[in-house]
């Protein structure tokens, strides 16, 4: 009996302004995660990124999106609503950063902590966190990244298409540079 043929996964909404991205959106390669700040995989994989955004430099635009995995992760959820608050007030990666450095400690006085290490205006990122103003914006992340066939975390789009292959550093660059050998004109836009 033959195999079913292979299933792409392709993004199904473009990366654009809503998106938080590193990079041109004019490079030659895209790559899109979708994470969970409480997710040890993704833990795992986050030096590996900022490793393959080291080496790939300006060639490689880097764009995060919010899929918080609640039923697994009781504070992926609030983390990312508090990445989102960070955003609001223009420190989103600065805060990403450090949920990923500090992922065993997401409470919410934890995040509060981090916002004013920040500089942030803590009184407003609690406002917004407590009030849940970005929680619309992590479940349309969420849903999108189900729509698109993400089916657990991280999950990695390389210029539209799911990466279904290891996140490690060595094979995740050559997927990254595979893409680039095979669409060298196509551009990204956003």
């Amino acid at each position: 009996m033959p195999l079913p043929p292979y299933e792409v996964h392709r993004l199904i909404r473009p990366v654009g302004s809503q998106d938080h991205l590193q990079g041109s959106a004019n490079s030659p390669a895209m790559l899109v995660e979708y994470g969970d700040y409480q997710c040890p995989f993704c833990g795992k994989a986050y030096p590996v990124v900022r490793e393959v955004q080291r080496r790939l430099s300006d060639r490689l635009c880097f764009v995060f999106r919010n899929f918080p995995v609640t039923q697994v992760h009781p504070y992926a959820m609030q983390a990312a609503e508090a990445a989102e608050a960070a955003a609001a007030q223009g420190k989103f990666w600065e805060m990403h950063d450090l949920l990923y450095e500090h992922q065993q400690d997401l409470g919410v006085e934890s995040l509060k902590h981090y916002a004013a290490d920040l500089g942030l205006n803590v009184d407003r990122f609690s406002r917004e966190l407590e009030g849940h103003f970005h929680a619309a914006k992590v479940r349309d992340e969420f849903m999108e990244g189900v729509r698109s066939g993400v089916n657990g975390t991280p999950a990695f789009y390389i210029n539209g298409i799911r990466h279904d292959g290891s996140w490690e550093l060595d094979q995740l660059l050559q997927a990254i540079e595979n893409s680039m050998v095979q669409n060298p004109s196509e551009k990204v836009r956003r």
